[in-house]
């Protein structure tokens, strides 16, 4: 069995499919047993190549996974507490970032400032694991009965500072309704509050609040058969990569630079302010790289890449 730790989100998860896919590819004969919380179950299949998925939500619980592994592969964090975790179910082997604390002294060193799929192709590499950075396609899902080619506006996000404020996405969705977009709001259920409020102050029915009415697998769905989604840094937006679907992802305050979709994919724009010197955030609301994000350039972004696509529609055809 080739154990593997990642007891995080679905942007998390996604990141780390070059990883898994490596992993795989490296060990094809061998179970390939993921460590994740079980609610990420739909998605975990869409990645492909997993043979279990045993329910972990986050380091405080002891690994339930049998027999020990021949090879447990730390894509969780650099230690020393996810370190111990898989040192406990007794591997042959354990592949992680350098941890003196946990007692790993192998490994590579962790970097602060890496790409978050960078981060885990690196790891691999050190142990002379091949990994493909660009192989971040999902599977396409069943139909989940949703209708397709809609705009997918994701207000909310699990950091509220992550979010952009959401009188700027009611806004958005006015303006992209009178262009003719059909505009869906998805979220948790914690964020159905938000989505219903933006939907209200956009004119729009609550028929269009999917926020907390679609499990994952459905949100997948609506995602790949959308014609646009807007998200700030969240996990819609590694899904709107995944399936190569037109996006505009606001970041801040963590930069794309760490976790946005590949620079050199012109159907993902990314929106940031930078690293200017802002005025000092009281920890409420919208972080100030987040707030210093406007309509007319979410909109001007928008316009960019439904050009692209049209322009390579009409070189495809």
């Amino acid at each position: 069995m080739i154990l593997v730790l990642r007891a995080l989100g679905v942007g998390d998860l996604v990141t780390a499919v070059p990883a898994l896919r490596a992993l795989r590819a490296a060990y094809p004969s061998r179970e390939l047993t993921l460590a994740a919380p079980g609610w990420l179950a739909p998605l975990v299949d869409l990645v492909g190549g997993v043979d279990r998925l045993v329910d972990t939500a986050g380091l405080d619980h002891p690994l339930r996974v049998g027999s020990a592994p021949r090879v447990a592969v730390n894509l969780h964090g650099r230690g020393p507490q996810s370190h111990r975790l898989l040192a406990a179910t007794r591997p042959g082997r354990l592949l992680a970032f350098a941890s003196p604390d946990a007692g790993c002294a192998d490994g590579p060193r962790w970097a602060a400032d890496e790409h978050e799929v960078d981060r885990w192709c690196r790891l691999l590499s050190w142990y002379d694991i091949p990994a493909d950075r660009a192989d971040l396609s999902l599977r396409r899902p069943a139909s989940a009965g949703l209708p397709s080619g809609v705009t997918v506006l994701h207000p909310g996000s699990k950091i509220p500072a992550k979010r952009w404020p959401a009188e700027r996405f009611a806004a958005l969705a006015r303006a992209l309704t009178d262009k003719g977009h059909r505009v869906l709001l998805t979220g948790s259920a914690d964020e159905r509050a938000l989505a219903a409020r933006v939907a209200e102050a956009a004119g729009l029915s609550s028929e269009t609040v999917l926020a907390g009415r679609t499990d994952l697998g459905a949100l997948a769905a609506l995602v790949a058969d959308a014609r646009l989604v807007v998200s700030g840094d969240t996990g819609v937006a590694h899904l709107a990569t995944g399936y190569g679907t037109p996006s505009v992802v606001l970041f801040g305050p963590v930069p794309p630079a760490h976790w946005g979709p590949p620079p050199d994919r012109p159907r993902h724009r990314v929106l940031w302010a930078g690293e200017a010197d802002w005025p000092r955030w009281d920890g409420v609301g919208s972080h100030p790289t987040l707030a210093a994000l406007h309509l007319d350039e979410v909109l001007a972004a928008v316009a960019e890449v439904e050009r692209v696509v049209r322009v390579s529609g009409a070189v495809a055809a």
